[in-house]
């Protein structure tokens, strides 16, 4: 539980520090799912069933994407598979969905 604590105040430092760094990655983020979901809009019809598959497809793709990069890249320097693909996928979709999710709520 110590080590946990000490992480979480070492985590919370070094965001602090790199606040305009991190803010520009999740602007980035944001802006990379907009440009998926145009593209997707263009795809799909304009019902209550081609939104959602839309917005499901939106949402899912750059954590998997991003989760698939890193996978490759480790695999180019291991040669072997990506351990924690799953865990890097999950955590990317939490940064996304939790974005998401603020900027829904100011602009309503």
């Amino acid at each position: 539980m110590l080590k946990q604590i000490v992480a979480l105040v070492i985590l919370s430092i070094a965001i602090s520090l790199t606040m305009p760094y991190t803010q520009q990655a999740i602007q980035l983020l944001l802006h990379a799912h907009n440009w998926i979901s145009q593209i997707l809009t263009d795809v799909f019809a304009g019902g209550q069933t081609g939104k959602l598959i839309k917005n499901l497809i939106a949402l899912l793709s750059i954590p998997m994407l991003l989760g698939l990069l890193f996978t490759i890249c480790y695999w180019i320097v291991r040669r072997h598979w990506f351990p924690y693909f799953m865990e890097t996928v999950w955590i990317i979709w939490l940064i996304q969905a939790g974005a998401l999710i603020v900027i829904y709520q100011s602009a309503a």
